[in-house]
Parts: structure tokens; C-alpha cells; sequence
């Protein structure tokens, strides 16, 4: 019996759909005749954050987000597959972590983008819940996601561990509020200083925090 549970999160951690993510987030702005003034960078650093948020920060008017999220919806959708890595290691974190854990996804993107995704990478098969922003109210960091992955599985903290691999604080923060461990990985849009500050295990990528945890 599997004691060992490990929620993933996607962008930055598994997958990489930076691409995407920038280039849609561009579409949006055309579409809606905004001026963004920003860089791609602007965009790439609010990456983990719900689509409404980063819209909003990206100077969208509160009142109007919401039609920029379904214009990046839209083309989101048709391209999501095609423009999207698999990070380095990747399959081989969710293979040898299927070997002795039960797995899940937590993320802020949509699950009917995320489960395309994964099976065109054919590792869709090892999860057994996949937790999108649409099936929570609040997203990461607060802890209802990861809480709600957990209640999937039938945690029981007396028998099992619980474990997030992420790549941003929202992850981490997210982990401590629902009172289970995490591990920063280095394969996304934070740095190891950053990730310090809300864990005291940060690995290279996921397949190294995956070794770590099947050795403990």
C-alpha cells in the first residue's frame, strides 16, 4: 500500500508553456484593443497566478478582465497542445514517483486545458485527481486546492504523507496553509532565494525532489 501522496503543480514544474501563456496573453490585449506598455517579462513573472489576477495586474481595469480571459480562453485552447513542453525529466519524476506514491495535479490552469496536456505526453494515466481552477473558489496560495486534491485521495495524516512540488511561493504557501510539506523546485519562474523562504527543501527539478522523496 502507497503511504506517500504528491500533488504536482504544472507550469514551471512538469511543463513548460511559457510560449503559449506570453503569446495568448498578447492576443488577449489585440483583441480588446488594450495598449499593454509591458514586457514579456511583466507577464512571465505572474505566471501561477488565476488569469483574472494577472490580467489585472497587468493594468486591466477590474471591471473588464473578464473579457480578456475569455478572449485568452479561446485561442488558449487551440494552441495549448502544440506549444507546450514537457520539462526536462519530467515523465521520468512522474514515473519513478507513481512507483511509490499516489499522484495528483494542483494547479491555476484550467483541467480542461491541463488533461490534454498531460496525455499528449502519456503521463496523464498516473493521476488520480487533477485539481483546476475552476474547481475551487479560492486558488493557490490558498489551501482549498491542495485540500481538495487530499480529500480526493482519502488522505489520512495518521497513515499518509503528503507532499507539494511546485515552483513558486503560491505552491509553498499553499502546502503550509493546508499543513502538509513541499519542495521548491528551480525548473520555473522562481529562484532558490525566494523558495527559501517558504520551504527548507528546494531541488534542482522535479525528478530530483522526486528521488528525495523516495529515499525518505
Amino acid at each position: 500500500m502507497k503511504n506517500k501522496i504528491i500533488l504536482f503543480d504544472l507550469d514551471g514544474t512538469l511543463i513548460d508553456s511559457t510560449d503559449a501563456i506570453i503569446s495568448t496573453f498578447r492576443f488577449a490585449f489585440k483583441e480588446q484593443n488594450f495598449d499593454f506598455t509591458g514586457t514579456d517579462e511583466n507577464i512571465k513573472d505572474l505566471i501561477g497566478y488565476p488569469l483574472d489576477i494577472m490580467f489585472e495586474n497587468l493594468g486591466v481595469d477590474k471591471a473588464k478582465v473578464w473579457d480578456f480571459v475569455d478572449s485568452y480562453k479561446n485561442r488558449y485552447k487551440d494552441i495549448s497542445v502544440a506549444q507546450t513542453l514537457l520539462l526536462e525529466n519530467a515523465f521520468e519524476a512522474v514515473n519513478l514517483a507513481s512507483s511509490f506514491a499516489r499522484l495528483g495535479v494542483v494547479t491555476t490552469k484550467t483541467r480542461i486545458y491541463s488533461t490534454p496536456i498531460l496525455e499528449n505526453f502519456d503521463i496523464l494515466k498516473h493521476f488520480e485527481v487533477i485539481i483546476g481552477r475552476e474547481d475551487v473558489q479560492n486558488p493557490k496560495p490558498h489551501e482549498e486546492p491542495i485540500l481538495k486534491a487530499l480529500q480526493s485521495l482519502n488522505y489520512d495524516d495518521t497513515k499518509h504523507q503528503a507532499f507539494m512540488i511546485g515552483d513558486t511561493k503560491l505552491d509553498l504557501i499553499s502546502a503550509s496553509n493546508a499543513s502538509i510539506k513541499s519542495i521548491g523546485v528551480l525548473c520555473g519562474y522562481s529562484n532558490e532565494e525566494e523558495l527559501l523562504k517558504y520551504t527548507d527543501i528546494v531541488k534542482k527539478n522535479s525528478f530530483e525532489a522526486v528521488k528525495y522523496l523516495a529515499n525518505i
